[in-house]
């Protein structure tokens, strides 16, 4: 049977991936994920992300080939949003406009920036329309969130919105209640953390997952700021590595050379003392994350939501649990499924029931 098929692409720094997904009137499936992995080496020989594209979109259009069968379609494409300027929630329709801003003046250079692209690319060969959703540059705090200490250094919203509003969306269904209605703390816990409060259908707060979240597997989070000062202004690092102490070579790498959070647990069990100290220092920081966040809610939640990589850990999750019960039920969403959230958010769009944004957007104060 022919079937009616939603592209979703997400770019990573080594991977592509891609999954494909049958919509109808009433519902969405699975057709066909693959992770398709790019050569480190190869991949070096590229200028920059921006001149990866057609190589890329080469691999994505094989993996459509592969997929496809005789008398099926594609009927729209959605990739992952880059490092935009701020933007509401939502879907946004992908025009050359976008694609220039995400190739060549994002706010950051991320892989993330070629999902508009690629989904750009593959829509025009296919005659149909491209989407993203949710990109990382959501912005829907309020003013009082935005206020700091230093009037030239406001606080603002970058964070995993794609996963951590499809949580929001399946906790929703999960307790039958309307996802405007949903109180909650959603922690997504992966190579980056974002740790948001949702309420009213908007992510109100959130530890900025570039400025104040707590140190990750690879990131450093938040440092005390004279310190940092006083390092940048010391000619023993440029910025382009202070950058990456900071982000990439920062967090549990820099303490104990891995990124992998299976290992740390091995070494924990194997009774390496500072593994176990670098451990339970980041699950303290991401404890006191969720309070703070739940503060925000007036500990009034319907749930905590675990998501992400680190998710998948029984004794993250253990302890998570003890340290935070008695604010909210714990309810456990593993992985990061951002290819089934983009083909949600096409999927919404085709069927009419949210109107999709035009680029250029501005965020709403709100």
């Amino acid at each position: 049977m022919a079937r009616n098929l939603i592209l979703a692409i997400n770019p990573g720094t080594t991977t592509t991936r891609c999954a494909l997904y049958a919509v109808s009137s009433s519902q969405i499936r699975p057709v066909a994920e693959q992770n398709l992995d790019h050569d480190e080496a190869m991949m070096a020989q590229f200028a920059n992300i921006a001149s990866q594209l057609e190589y890329r979109a080469t691999c994505v259009g094989d993996f459509i080939a592969s997929e496809m069968q005789e008398g099926d379609q594609l009927v729209a494409a959605a990739g992952r949003g880059g490092m935009l300027t701020p933007v509401p929630a939502g879907v946004i329709a992908v025009n050359q406009a976008l694609v220039d801003f995400a190739l060549h003046t994002p706010v950051y250079h991320h892989a993330s920036n070629l999902g508009a692209p690629l989904a750009h690319a593959i829509a025009q060969t296919h005659d149909v329309p491209a989407f993203i959703v949710d990109p990382v540059s959501v912005d829907e705090l309020p003013p009082v969130a935005r206020v700091t200490g230093d009037p030239d250094l406001p606080r603002f919203s970058f964070v995993h919105a794609l996963n951590i509003r499809a949580c929001g969306r399946r906790l929703a269904a999960d307790i039958g209640k309307e996802f405007k209605d949903v109180r909650a703390v959603i922690a997504h816990l992966g190579a980056g953390f974002s740790i948001a409060t949702l309420m009213g259908g908007k992510l109100v707060d959130s530890s900025n997952r570039m400025e104040i979240s707590p140190f990750t597997p690879e990131r450093a989070g938040g440092l005390p700021p004279l310190p940092l000062i006083e390092l940048c202004y010391s000619q023993r690092y440029s910025k382009a590595e202070l950058l990456s102490r900071l982000y990439g070579k920062g967090g549990v790498f820099a303490h104990l050379g891995t990124k992998d959070i299976r290992k740390v647990e091995a070494m924990v069990k194997a009774g390496d003392e500072k593994a176990a100290l670098v451990y339970h220092a980041m699950l303290y920081q991401i404890a006191k994350a969720i309070g703070a966040m739940a503060s925000v809610a007036d500990f009034d939640l319907d749930a905590i939501i675990l998501t992400g990589g680190l998710s998948n850990s029984d004794d993250v999750v253990d302890y998570l649990r003890r340290k935070l019960h008695r604010i909210a039920d714990i309810v456990v969403y593993p992985g990061s499924n951002e290819c089934l959230a983009l083909a949600e958010g096409a999927a919404r769009v085709l069927n009419k029931t949210e109107e999709p944004m035009t680029w250029p957007v501005r965020a709403v104060a709100t």
